[in-house]
């Protein structure tokens, strides 16, 4: 069988990603969202900044994928456990939120969304959004604990509400067992209403 031919020039640098989304997160924690520029990534990383456009349109894009980079970490495979399965997709959201890099981040995006006349493409919200797996956790529940009438989007935002308000602005809520009132605030959303 012939090999395929080979295109001409250089094989992709794959390290060009990680060196730049590593500095990304280095410069935003070390000296905050407005000086993590295209150019300071690029003198940062060593990587020349024609690359780094290549791969990422705009600061925001880089930004968002070097902070919440799909979330990938927080995949938690459902076990049908429902409390269990909040707790541990609860924990692993937060401490998402909690990085470093994820904190000095979060305010210059949200500003940028509002700011921003341009709508965004739903797949890129996807992308940074762990709301397919929580929808996943909930489709896993056993019958009945989940009611019917209620809206997963609904309860997945008072979700997101809630793990901002505990990382974001941890220092003006000093209530114990964050992650455990969460849980606890979840399930009753959830819970089929008694009609007895």
């Amino acid at each position: 069988m012939a090999e395929p031919p080979r295109r001409p020039g250089r094989p992709r640098d794959t390290s060009i990603n990680e060196r730049a989304l590593a500095a990304t997160r280095e410069l935003l924690v070390q000296r905050g969202f407005d000086a993590t520029t295209i150019q300071a990534v690029a003198e940062h990383s060593g990587v020349h900044a024609s690359a780094i456009y290549r791969r990422w349109p705009s600061r925001i894009e880089l930004i968002e994928e070097a902070t919440f980079p799909g979330l990938s970490p927080l995949s938690v495979e459902p076990t049908g456990d429902l409390p269990r399965d909040l707790r541990r997709f609860i924990r692993a959201y937060m401490a998402a939120f909690s990085a470093p890099a994820a904190r000095a981040a979060a305010a210059g995006l949200f500003a940028h969304a509002q700011a921003s006349d341009r709508t965004r493409p739903p797949e890129l919200y996807v992308r940074v959004s762990a709301r397919p797996q929580f929808q996943d956790i909930l489709r896993a529940a056993p019958p009945g604990t989940v009611d019917p009438d209620v809206d997963p989007d609904d309860v997945f935002d008072m979700l997101l509400g809630a793990v901002l308000t505990r990382t974001l602005l941890f220092t003006a809520t000093t209530r114990t067992r964050p992650i455990e009132r969460t849980v606890e605030m979840i399930l009753r959303l959830l819970r089929p209403l008694d009609t007895r």
